[in-house]
């Protein structure tokens, strides 16, 4: 475990799902979290803090670093959305707030944060997504803008090491969060579903929220201190297997 004692971080989106557990992992490993979401949290613990956050917003954003005091040693951009549906159906409106939320999001959080990110040097992680190097079908906004996420965190890398702040971003798969189980419950084959999910894996299991928090850790921490512009896949190798016809697959 990383030792954040006396340190702020900032996490996006952190009422819920990943960005809970990220936020809940930061907190057991000492740090003050500010917890940015447009949902109040009830159940934060003693050392964390909501405070309302719609990343779009550069006068919301700017009130929330207002918040944060003189530094923060740790900015994990994770709040975010998707949506289904095809580029003949989709509007200009859905894709606009896509980018808003997904890519603009990080940069105006980012750009805000500066002067308390490097005020003691700093990390930056980008909450990506595997569908920044591949895509579902019915995706094309949100595999749009994690790819950006992605290619965000390189160039901030760049421009912003020399001033002493890190940037890093992490690429979940499927994850077992609330939000992912409510989809499966609500199938017909929801258990053929679940053992399918698990087959997609190599190790064979889906991830849980904790397997994404324990990495971003690693990389908000001092033991990735030569750690910078990279994209770490936290999939259970799922992307690295590739696709046979079930007439050639051993699992068949």
């Amino acid at each position: 475990m990383s030792d954040f004692t006396g340190i702020t971080a900032v996490v996006t989106g952190g009422a819920q799902g990943i960005g809970r557990a990220i936020a809940d992992r930061l907190a057991a490993d000492g740090a003050d979290v500010v917890v940015g979401d447009l949902r109040d949290p009830t159940d934060l613990g003693p050392n964390q803090r909501w405070v309302h956050l719609d990343v779009t917003s550069e006068e919301s954003v700017a009130a929330l670093a207002a918040e944060c005091g003189d530094a923060v040693g740790v900015l994990v951009n994770n709040a975010g959305i998707m949506f289904e549906a095809s580029i003949a159906d989709q509007t200009v409106e859905q894709w606009d707030t896509a980018m808003a939320v997904n890519l603009r999001g990080p940069w105006l959080m980012t750009k805000a944060l500066l002067p308390r990110l490097t005020a003691d040097g700093g990390a930056v992680v980008n909450i990506g997504s595997i569908e920044g190097i591949g895509s579902n079908p019915l995706h094309t906004a949100y595999s749009a803008s994690k790819g950006g996420v992605h290619g965000l965190t390189a160039a901030m890398a760049v421009d912003l090491g020399p001033m002493g702040v890190r940037c890093n971003a992490v690429a979940p798969g499927w994850i077992d969060t609330a939000l992912n189980r409510e989809y499966i419950d609500r199938l017909p084959n929801r258990d053929q579903a679940v053992a399918e999910l698990g087959r997609l894996h190599p190790v064979g299991h889906i991830g849980d929220p904790a397997d994404v928090a324990s990495v971003v850790a690693f990389l908000a921490g001092p033991d990735a201190r030569f750690v910078s512009g990279q994209v770490v896949v936290v999939d259970g190798a799922r992307t690295s297997k590739l696709s046979l016809p079930p007439s050639l697959s051993p699992e068949a």
